[in-house]
């Protein structure tokens, strides 16, 4: 779907100008996990590297909810009573998925909870969100640092969301919870890859507008 955005056509599918839309390069698929991404509204527009949208788009199996306070969601609470729900967050009481399987009662499907903010931002909706204290934590342990390259991460072992949900699909196959096609998993990440690819062109470029951000860089 393309409107218009200002004077520039935008796409509402990876919310990115037209000129910059990354669709064509998103294969979705299915998974048997449901994955629902909570994005906070700072997040949502940063239109020119937000991977949240990506990840959405390409796993069939999700939903994306942008807010701060998720406590009184009616569609996020009742995922959370119909599945064996999970919440991506590191803690002491986690389940690394590196190391152990994660379990569903009754024969219900599993459900992930993915947060997409700055980490001081993750605090607050997981603080305020009280259906998400409620959770069993997840999290992962991987030698891969970030290629996001125009995005400089707090910590040198933080992943991107889409990059995160990548390591988390990938150990789901490990674990047999998922069967996904390798050649779904090897194209997961071409759409940041080539988000990234286009903005460092952008940068690069000393008549783009993008280079006012390495102008302040080198100062």
């Amino acid at each position: 779907m393309q409107t218009l955005y200002g004077d520039r056509e935008k796409c509402y599918k990876c919310y990115r100008p037209q000129s910059s839309c990354m669709c064509s390069y998103i294969n979705s698929f299915d998974t048997d996990t449901k994955f629902v991404i909570l994005m906070h509204p700072k997040e949502f527009k940063k239109v020119k590297n937000n991977t949240g949208h990506f990840t959405h788009q390409t796993l069939k199996n999700s939903e994306l909810f942008i807010g701060v306070d998720f406590s009184d969601h009616n569609r996020i609470n009742e995922i959370i009573s119909t599945h064996e729900s999970y919440i991506l967050f590191p803690s002491v009481d986690a389940i690394n998925l590196s190391e152990s399987k994660p379990t569903c009662k009754n024969d219900k499907a599993m459900a992930i909870f993915l947060i997409d903010s700055t980490w001081a931002c993750t605090k607050k909706m997981f603080n305020e969100s009280k259906n998400l204290r409620s959770l069993r934590h997840m999290s992962f342990s991987t030698k891969r640092t970030s290629e996001y390259k125009i995005k400089i991460q707090p910590q040198k072992e933080y992943l991107s969301t889409i990059e995160s949900v990548h390591v988390v699909l990938e150990l789901l196959n490990d674990k047999k919870v998922e069967s996904i096609e390798q050649d779904s998993l090897d194209g997961f990440l071409k759409p940041f890859y080539m988000m990234i690819e286009y903005q460092q062109k952008l940068i690069e470029n000393p008549k783009s507008n993008s280079v006012r951000y390495r102008r302040k860089k080198d100062k």
